[in-house]
């Protein structure tokens, strides 16, 4: 059986947009949805230097309204529509060690970056596929959302717990007019901002990455499958939801962890 995955065509005339779509899980993405036939567009605050991208860029901090604004009339001016919106953004790049290392200023940026960046490119989006009858939107949460530690992810967990109660309001919202959300949380995932991440935390620690590394695995419970994932594999899960075999799939949150939350 010659490459399955690759002819299967089923997102062709599709337009896509991934915000954060340069690196890590977004880029795995958008190559993913460009492989099944989407046209992909992709933002991210700055270009990744790249002499060619795959797929369409625009440079844009999705947390300044001024930029979501800029990024909707790129889209309208070249495209007419998005059929499929994943908010991929977000970060946790705030200070660890609880209530008293945070500020407002924290407080109101992982608000901007993991909530409202995705409220706002909803907000302008959305009356073109319900005006169409159909679309879908896809929010990258995080289980931080679900399972929070106090010492590394305060705000980023508050503000992706924030995410996952308006995705899935917003699902019963949109729903009876044929437009789908569903929100994506994965765990631990091999990433360039993963690596960062852990090695602030050592730095700060006075540990190895390694160290670092086996430390979080404990802290969060551990991960049964014994590994982070690929970033292609929550790529995978992704592409199935906004393809029409997810077509009665809306305002659930799939979890993507390796078996790590100890919930059923």
């Amino acid at each position: 059986m010659e490459n399955e995955q690759n002819s299967n065509k089923d997102l062709e005339g599709k337009i896509a947009l991934v915000t954060g779509g340069t690196k890590g899980i977004g880029k795995a993405i958008a190559d993913r949805l460009a492989e099944a036939g989407a046209k992909v567009i992709i933002t991210a605050r700055n270009h990744p230097g790249e002499i060619a991208l795959k797929h369409h860029f625009f440079a844009a901090d999705l947390s300044k309204p001024a930029d979501v604004a800029a990024l909707v009339n790129e889209i309208s001016e070249h495209f007419g529509r998005v059929d499929i919106l994943v908010n991929n953004m977000g970060a946790n790049t705030f200070p660890g060690g609880g209530f008293s290392t945070l500020t407002d200023e924290h407080w109101d940026q992982a608000l901007q970056i993991n909530l409202l960046s995705s409220v706002r490119l909803d907000r302008a989006l959305l009356p073109k596929m319900l005006e169409q009858k159909s679309g879908v939107i896809i929010h990258i949460s995080s289980t931080s959302g679900l399972l929070p530690i106090w010492e590394s992810t305060m705000a980023y967990s508050a503000a992706k717990a924030a995410l996952n109660g308006y995705s899935k309001t917003l699902s019963s919202e949109v729903a009876p007019q044929g437009v789908r959300v569903v929100t994506v949380s994965p765990g631990l995932n091999k990433t360039d901002a993963m690596a960062t991440f852990l090695a602030d935390l050592a730095k700060s620690a006075g540990i190895t990455v390694e160290q670092m590394t086996r430390s979080l695995m404990e802290r969060i419970g551990g991960v049964p499958m014994g590994r982070m994932a690929d970033p292609i594999e929550t790529a995978e899960l992704v592409y199935f939801l906004v393809s029409p075999k997810a077509s009665y799939i809306t305002g659930a949150n799939y979890i993507i962890d390796g078996g790590n939350l100890p919930v059923v």
